[in-house]
């Protein structure tokens, strides 16, 4: 793989001047994509020749682990960075990673190239460092380098994320490694010591220009004579080495990143020696330092041919390297248990890579070593058992995993303390109560509250009672029953003061009751909740006050707060892999261009949440759905039908009313305004009860509209305004809010033609086809003769319903375009393209780039073109 870095002159050139920039002091993030073999490692190797003298390479790995390392490309660099750093890393606290971090990357005039290789399978504690690092690499002499393959991405991979952020927050470059063309094979080929006989043209087409592949029949000197799967070839090296050799290389094999010096030497007791045939072969390069493939294609190929027997061997071999070196790596013992099929390892060290893991951030690696442990079905003492589950149901929790399996563990951890120590049972049968809530359950949320209070006040701990209360007061508050909601509120708060965690739970439970009575001192609470949190190092509690200040600000139509806080909140969430709340953020986010009418941005952001649980789906759906009627698009009924669906047996008008307004809204839009009206009058009953003002005003409206007029009932809202007829002020206050939609919709029920003919050309310009068909149809009906035609029909004919710039999008995608390259095309930014992106392989169904192409070919979209 060396020779191919010829080929890479431009690349190594960017790579150069990004680190010369870094030295006077703007570093930059440069990503580096493409498939397996395409000689992403070795672009970053030859980096070492192009940096400055007063310039360093660090390089850490990410390792295809069952379970990755928690920060492990970081822990890489012990022995390469200083002391602090060195501390931070071993203690796995990250908020000391992350300032030690920053200290050793700060060196003025001493610029660092980092590079993070193989991101895709990296733990969150690193996506959180390296969050971490993207907002503040331009102020710093840094290059940070990361590689991955773009073509193994799902939709909801975290990385995706992370490429996102790169995109907005400071200087970018992303280097997309393409194959080998004909010409650059023909000379590596010319300039390759093999047999002058080969030909280049056969070489380029059984390779496809793939730089690993290409090497492999160069080193073979024989076109013909190399197979053409990765196995085979690695077993054509394999078959000319002796039986010890083999059986040395096998060992090495199993380890999934480079093997350090010291676990070479417990594993190969013959010495350095015993490797020379197989470096020889090609097969593995040896440094004083360490030992590696020469690809990892060419290691998993060795794994893959090993015999099942052999390969346990193999992995107990290396468990018993780690287990006999002190402070070893324990997400490795985790991995070489697992496939060893050592239970006994795997139940002692399970918990403990948990809970490491669980400090780090890296929630999902957390909640697999636990499930890892659980599936050995161990005969524990039930306190030792329930103590495996309930951390499972929480890590599952914090990060979204499927509602039904986390329940169902929280469950088994009460069975399994009932008639135990009653604090434990109570606390937890007050997680059991939040869990059952976010599951969809209300009733079981009720119940499990109602224990837990009894249970503790007989022991009678006011800790465990406070946050006990507080649940309770969370459930009434969530609800809308908001009178009891600050009783029970104010006396958690009067008990746990002491306890910030609990503080800050009340705190914000109290805000949102008096929310609800539409108390002016909701939106301090809600600050004074954010700030203890925040000062405690409350995770949870911290996302819940920035979701609730959010949404506060957006039905106040404070946007421009909203903005602010979304910006803190999503990246408090994402440094606190807190993924339930990142996904209910995303879909505040996605609120807010809602309210904007940015709606390209709003599929994007809110459909990270279709996989969540049933109230954040919920949401999301409703959303979604709207956004999707608005703009005339195929299928939002089916969505909105599937968002009332969701909300009605959550019994929450946080939920049901938000799904029938935007029921009442299709109905008007279809010109059947009294079709929903069901819906309507059920969920407007229920928000006179418990509904707060802005989802009262709405449904009053829609009501109105419906057929079923019931006022505004002097409410403080703009819907409010137009309940009462007054859609002059409503549509000032849309205006100043800088809601565009509501605006043009409040100024089309104007009786004045002038008006109306206004409200087109807005709705026009937003693309809100359905509302302006009917401002048409009324115009026509009062023989207003110059009606101006409206735009285009490109999008109404797509089939999938793309806009006509998605559709654009679509076409450069099918040329192999990079998002950084469709924005130059397009004269776009590369965020605006992102969300493009997204959005078109949202309403294609697809989770690729290659599978939206291949999508928009069948639907025949591009032949349109």
């Amino acid at each position: 793989m060396g020779r191919m870095i010829l080929e890479r002159e431009d690349e190594l050139a960017a790579l150069a001047a990004a680190a010369r920039a870094a030295g006077d002091g703007t570093g930059t993030v440069v990503l580096i994509s493409g498939e397996a073999g395409i000689g992403k490692s070795s672009l970053v190797e030859a980096i070492r020749r192009v940096l400055p003298a007063e310039g360093r390479l660090l390089v850490g790995y990410c390792d295809d682990l069952a379970t990755p390392r928690v920060l492990g490309p970081l822990r890489d660099l012990v022995g390469s960075v200083g002391t602090a750093l060195t501390r931070a890393l071993e203690s796995g606290d990250r908020g000391e990673v992350l300032e030690a971090l920053r200290d050793e990357l700060g060196w003025t005039n001493h610029p660092t190239v980092l590079a993070v290789e193989d991101v895709h399978w990296a733990d969150e504690a690193t996506f959180d460092v390296l969050r971490f690092l993207v907002r503040r690499a331009a102020q710093l002499p840094l290059v940070l380098v990361l590689t991955y393959r773009d073509d193994e991405l799902s939709t909801g991979h975290p990385l995706r994320q992370l490429l996102g952020l790169a995109s907005r927050v400071g200087p970018v470059r992303r280097l997309r490694l393409a194959r080998l063309t004909e010409d650059a094979v023909r000379r590596l080929s010319a300039a390759a010591d093999v047999d002058a006989g080969i030909d280049a043209g056969e070489v380029f087409a059984i390779t496809s220009g793939n730089p690993y592949f290409v090497t492999e029949v160069l080193a073979a000197g024989d076109a013909t004579a190399v197979p053409l799967t990765i196995a085979d070839a690695v077993q054509a090296r394999v078959a000319h080495l002796d039986p010890a050799t083999l059986e040395t290389v096998e060992r090495l094999a199993v380890v999934p990143s480079a093997v350090q010096r010291w676990l070479v030497e417990a594993l190969v007791p013959a010495g350095p020696a015993a490797l020379a045939p197989a470096e020889q072969r090609g097969l593995i390069a040896v440094t004083p330092s360490r030992v590696g493939f020469r690809h990892e294609l060419t290691r998993r190929a060795v794994v893959d041919s090993m015999p099942a027997a052999r390969r346990m061997a193999a992995n107990r071999g290396v468990l018993a390297a780690l287990l006999a070196r002190p402070g070893t790596d324990v997400s490795r013992v985790m991995h070489h248990a697992a496939e060893a099929g050592d239970t006994d390892v795997i139940l002692h060290y399970g918990p403990i890579a948990a809970r490491e893991a669980s400090a780090a951030g890296a929630h999902r690696e957390a909640a697999a070593h636990l499930r890892l442990v659980l599936d050995q079905h161990p005969i524990l003492e039930p306190r030792a058992e329930a103590d495996l589950w309930e951390g499972l149901a929480i890590e599952c929790y914090t990060i979204d995993a499927p509602a039904a399996d986390t329940l169902a563990a929280q469950r088994r951890a009460v069975e399994l303390r009932r008639g135990d120590d009653p604090r434990a049972f109570g606390a937890s049968l007050r997680w059991l109560s939040r869990i059952c809530w976010w599951a969809g359950d209300p009733d079981g949320a009720d119940a499990a509250a109602d224990e837990a209070i009894d249970v503790l006040t007989a022991v009678g701990d006011d800790g465990l009672l406070a946050m006990a209360l507080s649940g309770k007061a969370q459930l009434h508050a969530l609800a809308g029953r908001d009178a009891e909601a600050i009783v029970v509120a104010e006396q958690a708060i009067a008990l746990g003061r002491d306890t910030p965690g609990t503080l800050s739970h009340a705190l914000n439970n109290l805000a949102m009751a008096l929310w609800g009575t539409g108390d002016e001192r909701a939106r301090s609470t809600m600050e004074e909740s954010l700030r203890v949190a925040l000062a405690a190092d409350e995770p949870e509690h911290a996302c819940r006050a920035y979701m609730n200040l959010i949404l506060y600000d957006l039905e106040l139509l404070r946007l421009g707060d909203a903005r602010t806080l979304l910006a803190e909140g999503i990246e408090f969430a994402e440094r606190s892999d807190f993924v339930m709340f990142s996904r209910y953020l995303q879909v505040a986010l996605g609120a807010l261009h809602f309210a904007t009418a940015d709606w390209d941005q709003v599929v994007p952001a809110a459909a990270y949440a279709l996989d969540s649980s049933p109230p954040v789906r919920c949401a999301a759906v409703t959303l979604i759905g709207r956004t999707r009627l608005r703009r005339g698009e195929p299928g939002a009924m089916e969505t909105l039908r599937e968002a009332w669906r969701i909300a009605v047996p959550l019994r929450e008008c946080q939920w049901i009313g938000p799904a029938a307004a935007a029921l009442g809204e299709a109905a008007m839009l279809a010109g059947d305004a009294g079709a929903a009206v069901a819906e309507l009058t059920e969920a407007y009953e229920l928000a006179v009860r418990f509904g707060t003002i802005a989802i009262r005003s709405e449904l009053a409206y829609w009501l109105g509209r419906a057929g079923r007029p019931v006022g505004g009932s002097g409410l403080r809202h703009p819907y409010a305004l137009l309940a009462d007829g007054r859609w002059r002020e409503a549509a000032e206050e849309w205006r100043a809010a800088g809601c565009r939609y509501e605006y043009a919709a409040a100024l089309a029920e104007s009786p004045e033609t002038d008006d109306q003919v206004a409200a087109l050309a807005l709705l026009d310009g937003l693309g809100a086809e359905p509302l302006a068909r009917l401002v048409r149809a009324r115009l026509r009906s009062l023989g207003v003769a110059r009606i101006p035609r409206g735009p285009a029909p490109a999008t109404r004919v797509s089939p999938a319903g793309l806009t006509e710039r998605q559709g654009e999008v679509v076409q450069l995608l099918a040329l192999g375009m990079t998002n950084a390259e469709i924005a130059g095309q397009l004269v776009l930014s590369v965020r605006t393209v992102d969300s493009h992106v997204a959005a078109a392989l949202e309403k294609l169904g697809a989770r690729t780039r290659k599978e939206a192409v291949a999508r928009a070919r069948d639907l025949g979209i591009l032949d349109l073109r």
